[in-house]
């Protein structure tokens, strides 16, 4: 097997191990009742955690064996893969419009990647590092308030997703600027790097569970898997020396291919916002139910409530509205 293909199968086995990660996250976001970011409890979520270690080290060795532009474009297959699977694996379909959006925000992140050109540039300095890490850390936090003001969950979950891109966008700048640093004579020296991209890389894991809950699963791994390289390439471009193939055509283009990843993602956002109201309405749909919210009782229903002890031989229990009478 030569190079370039084993490079095509390793990146296309990291944007499954990602999509599988991403399914496994947005189920236990659906069924647990317990921490939003970090439901330690869950043993599903720790499978999770492994699933995305797995996807990073199969993407970093893809980069070992092919080059960065063919590499990155095919990670924004994570989207695609995802919603078959979740279809296949635990039964979540997705519309239309979902479809629609996420082959929109695929195509337009891998047009966009296609056209960065790398060029060798110096590392970052220390300077530079800390400026880059400290801005973006107040971007995080900025849209981690801005989502906690939000009023709609899935809105506040697209925003926490965007936050997550941005910590793991930056985790990758880092690893990079890090792992041109490092050197065997002195595996430590790079020590404040190595801790500043992890602190990244588990603030982004944390905001991307959140994002899973209320949003169901395509709408905030779209936001992710699009923010996320978009960041690293605006850095690459302002910071590393690089630009875009084909001079002021290759910039057009990329504008273009960044309004058709940013129309999918919009297209992602709508389609979950309009099915949103629908699932916490007492019916038979078995979406409502994949969900985790079980219907309730309508008047004139029979409800079983079990055994009342003692003897109640005139009790009568009336089902009403929002209420159940005839408790003793």
């Amino acid at each position: 097997m030569s190079p370039l293909v084993l490079s095509v199968v390793l990146a296309l086995a990291s944007a499954v191990a990602y999509a599988a990660a991403a399914i496994v996250q947005e189920r236990v976001a659906a069924s647990a009742a317990g921490p939003r970011y970090a439901p330690l409890r869950s043993p599903a979520w720790w499978v999770s955690v492994v699933l995305n270690g797995v996807g990073a080290t199969l993407h970093v060795a893809a980069l070992a064996y092919g080059p960065l532009s063919l590499v990155q474009p095919l990670g924004a297959l994570t989207i695609v893969f995802a919603l078959p699977m979740a279809a296949l694996f635990v039964g979540r379909r997705a519309g239309r419009r979902a479809w629609r959006g996420a082959l929109m925000a695929t195509v337009g992140l891998a047009g966009l990647l296609s056209l960065t050109s790398g060029t060798e540039a110096g590392p970052l300095t220390d300077g530079e590092r800390w400026l880059l890490a400290g801005a973006a850390f107040g971007a995080v936090a900025l849209l981690f308030t801005a989502a906690h003001l939000v009023g709609r969950s899935v809105l506040r979950s697209v925003v926490l997703a965007a936050a997550a891109g941005v910590s793991f966008g930056m985790a990758s700048v880092l690893t990079k600027s890090v792992a041109e640093e490092w050197t065997p004579r002195a595996p430590l020296a790079e020590w404040t790097g190595l801790l500043v991209l992890s602190v990244f890389a588990v603030t982004g894991l944390l905001l991307s569970q959140a994002s899973y809950r209320g949003a169901g699963l395509a709408a905030p791994l779209a936001t992710v898997t699009v923010v996320n390289p978009v960041v690293a390439a605006a850095v690459g471009v302002t910071l590393f020396g690089e630009g875009f193939r084909y001079g002021a055509a290759g910039a057009v283009a990329a504008l273009i291919c960044g309004a058709v990843a940013a129309g999918g993602l919009v297209q992602l956002t709508l389609d979950r916002m309009a099915a949103a109201p629908e699932s916490p309405s007492v019916s038979s749909d078995s979406s409502a139910a994949s969900d985790g919210d079980s219907p309730r009782p309508e008047v004139g229903q029979g409800v079983d409530v079990g055994a009342v002890p003692g003897t109640r031989p005139n009790l009568e229990v009336e089902v009403r509205s929002r209420a159940v009478a005839g408790r003793s």
